[in-house]
């Protein structure tokens, strides 16, 4: 029992910065774009920032932590300065989960490094691989589920743009949108479909890495995927 919640221990102290690197980052990215599409809004509201306590969201962290998922404060945006409305909304949307999945790459080729040329015995390189193990474990993670079409993830604003008859829907389910969205993690309703394109985007992501480290992508250096909710 003692073993057990040492390695949960353990985990969390390798989880809980990536979780932070990873939020942090993926609400930055949703201002910087809006910002370059030319709305003052975010830097005004403090949220061009890489302080992670400027994005936490309490229930959303809670989430990330116990179920490698989750969300943050989502950030403001001013759409009246976009030349493009619904253009805007769309990349602003998309550029969280895309900086999620940008991250997620570099920390593969980080893991490849450790693994190949950071030595056996190296207690610095067998760190840095499991930090950036998990990096790549988290952010493919968060920006698979943000890509899910309902509020507040990011995918909810996109699918609002293509299709803007379901605003009626999420207008109605508002007030309860976060606890259906624990109730459908707790349940594992959204296992099966996260896990099958989170490790689809490793594969993937693997595949490429490989091909440009010249390593045989059928090597079993890092492991092949893994759970992401």
């Amino acid at each position: 029992m003692f073993q057990y919640y040492l390695e949960q221990l353990r985990t969390l102290l390798y989880t809980v910065p990536v979780i932070l690197i990873a939020i942090t980052f993926h609400e930055y990215a949703h201002g910087w774009v809006s910002e370059k599409l030319g709305d003052p809004t975010p830097r005004l509201e403090g949220r061009m920032s890489l302080n992670p306590l400027k994005h936490l969201d309490l229930a959303g962290t809670l989430c990330l932590i116990f179920f490698h998922v989750g969300w943050a404060k989502p950030v403001r945006i001013n759409t009246r300065y976009y030349k493009d409305r619904r253009k805007g909304i769309i990349l602003v949307s998309l550029a969280g989960p895309v900086m999620n999945f940008i991250i997620a790459f570099l920390s593969l080729v980080l893991c490849m490094l450790f693994a190949v040329y950071g030595g056996e015995d190296s207690a610095f390189a067998q760190t840095g691989f499991l930090l950036c193990y998990y990096s790549v474990q988290m952010n493919i993670g968060l920006g698979v589920f943000n890509l899910i079409p309902f509020p507040p993830l990011d995918g909810s604003n996109v699918l609002e743009q293509i299709y803007p008859k379901v605003a009626y829907f999420y207008a109605r389910i508002r007030p309860y949108r976060t606890l259906i969205l624990v109730v459908l993690l707790m349940s594992g309703a959204l296992s099966y479909p996260m896990n099958s394109v989170g490790n689809w985007l490793f594969r993937l992501m693997w595949t490429i890495v490989s091909a440009l480290m010249g390593i045989d992508s059928g090597g079993t250096i890092i492991p092949a995927g893994g759970t992401y909710v």
